[in-house]
């Protein structure tokens, strides 16, 4: 009877052992410590993640503008379209994904440029498909007219954009968009001329 009182004692003794290095009773400086590290080092990893897929992103965005300039190039109207579509909705979701105003609407314009130019391309595939007999026929007409409508909306948010103090201090981006988009308002107009589109 004592042999078992002390085995159940001895058992008890155990268990309360190894609840107390499991649990703990209390944290010691260097466990807190490291799992500090860890975490910010986890982190970083996924803010890196983030960055690093943004940038690869902004990469793309710009491969499929360069993708649609060769394929207009190569009188490929219909390929340079569904390139300049899908980069209109690669600035869409870049402009969703930002938390600062200013990189925010100068995605949102990029989005609405490589829309009008979408619209631009499509209006040339389906002249071209038609024949090429003027004057343009109204699905052309049509097209263009959304590819001005577009335009308008990037030349819109230009304006609303604040100026800088200095030139050198606009993003990049931000520059080569507002070029695009005076380049682009003289060749729509000239498109909508050739064509005989009406205003």
């Amino acid at each position: 009877m004592e042999h078992q009182a002390n085995r159940y004692l001895g058992a008890r003794a155990v268990g309360d052992t190894s609840r107390r290095a499991c649990i703990g009773t209390q944290a010691s400086p260097w466990n807190v410590a490291l799992f500090q590290a860890l975490t910010l080092a986890l982190l970083l990893c996924v803010a890196g993640t983030g960055q690093a897929q943004v940038l690869g992103e902004e990469a793309e965005l710009d491969r499929l503008r360069t993708k649609a300039e060769e394929a207009m190039g190569n009188d490929d109207a219909e390929g340079a379209a569904m390139s300049m579509g899908r980069a209109a909705l690669m600035a869409a979701q870049l402009a969703k994904r930002q938390t600062e105003a200013a990189p925010r609407r100068t995605f949102k314009t990029t989005e609405h440029l490589y829309r009008s130019q979408e619209h631009g391309y499509r209006a040339v595939a389906l002249f071209r498909r038609a024949g090429g007999e003027l004057p343009a026929s109204a699905g052309v007409c049509g097209s263009l007219q959304l590819a001005h409508l577009e335009l308008q909306h990037a030349q819109d948010a230009l304006a609303e954009t604040p100026p800088t103090d200095r030139p050198d201090s606009a993003s990049p981006r931000l520059t080569a968009i507002r070029q695009t988009t005076d380049d682009w308002a003289i060749v729509l107009a000239s498109m909508m001329g050739e064509f005989h589109c009406p205003d």
